[in-house]
């Protein structure tokens, strides 16, 4: 894997943007596996096996790495931002099985919007006039594709709101974690404590997957784990304000595989939504690298972000 320090004939820049698309596309797919699984078992079930495979995948790693590379003074921050995790994914899950999946994507991208805030109501950080601007703009995105007013808001789109809260508070707790964390060690921490917060409620609805689901189970993992470490590597390879706007070609790239697999076509407002809010997710990035070098991917709905973390 290509990395700064890697002699390669693709520029970092190039290879960098490769690995977040790649990302995008494997993040798209994900969401529209976990809706065909959800046909056999549980929004809550599918995302204990998917934490619990990810944990798995890393486990070679881990023993390669030894308990140097896998150690952490830093339990509790895990845990805080395992915590927000767990219920973003778990509201994430239940959304796509609930509404088309455009929309939904759409609607968590706003999560960066709700990071802005947080982190200048209970972090304390300067945000800047500017950002603010644009972190409006992106809630005015938010309402175009919502539409409260023009029809009723369901539960689903609410739902889709609240998964998007919770994926800033995750991406809040990353921020000091990435300072200290290698990425792989928090993608296998997070893992080991998603699966753990994961197991009750999966309980709750616990059937056994039979036949075909159990391959689907494990490609699903598979599938985040490779997500995941794609992130990690794009950020590796290039500056951040340059990485992160790609990881927004996540929603043309579930909306086309939405309309490929499941017949779903987002329609004009949703679209136009989506635009805005893929603008001031684009100029928030590019204005956070100039007060910090610390900048982040994009929120990645029913994953989480990994890796180096920010606060738009």
């Amino acid at each position: 894997m290509p990395t700064r320090s890697t002699p390669s004939l693709m520029s970092p820049a190039s290879a960098g943007a490769l690995w977040m698309l790649g990302a995008a596309c494997l993040l798209a797919s994900l969401s529209l596996m976990v809706r065909h699984i959800a046909s056999d078992l549980h929004p809550f079930e599918i995302a204990f096996f998917r934490n619990f495979g990810q944990f798995a995948f890393m486990i070679p790693w881990a023993v390669l790495a030894g308990i140097k590379g896998v150690r952490t003074r830093r339990v509790w921050a895990h845990v805080r931002r395992s915590s927000f995790g767990i219920c973003a994914m778990l509201t994430w899950f239940w959304v796509v099985t609930q509404m088309p999946i455009a929309e939904a994507t759409a609607i968590s991208f706003s999560a960066p919007l709700f990071t802005t805030a947080g982190a200048a109501l209970f972090l304390r950080e300067r945000v800047g006039p500017r950002r603010w601007l644009a972190t409006v703009f992106g809630f005015l995105g938010v309402l175009m594709v919502i539409r409260p007013g023009l029809h009723e808001v369901e539960l689903p789109a609410l739902i889709a709101l609240s998964s998007a809260v919770f994926i800033a508070g995750s991406m809040l707790s990353n921020k000091s974690l990435a300072r200290t964390e290698s990425p792989n060690a928090m993608v296998l921490w997070m893992g080991v404590f998603m699966s753990l917060f994961s197991l009750p409620p999966a309980l709750a609805f616990w059937s056994w997957p039979t036949g075909w689901t159990w391959a689907w189970l494990v490609a699903l993992g598979l599938v985040a784990t490779f997500a995941h470490l794609a992130i990690n590597r794009a950020f590796a390879s290039s500056d951040a304000s340059f990485i992160a706007p790609f990881g927004f070609a996540q929603i043309p790239f579930v909306a086309m595989m939405g309309y490929g697999v499941f017949g779903e076509s987002p329609d004009g407002w949703t679209i136009a939504g989506s635009a805005v809010i893929m603008a001031s997710g684009v100029y928030i990035a590019h204005r956070e690298a100039r007060v910090s070098r610390a900048v982040a991917a994009p929120p990645q709905p029913g994953v989480v972000a990994v890796g180096h973390e920010h606060t738009p």
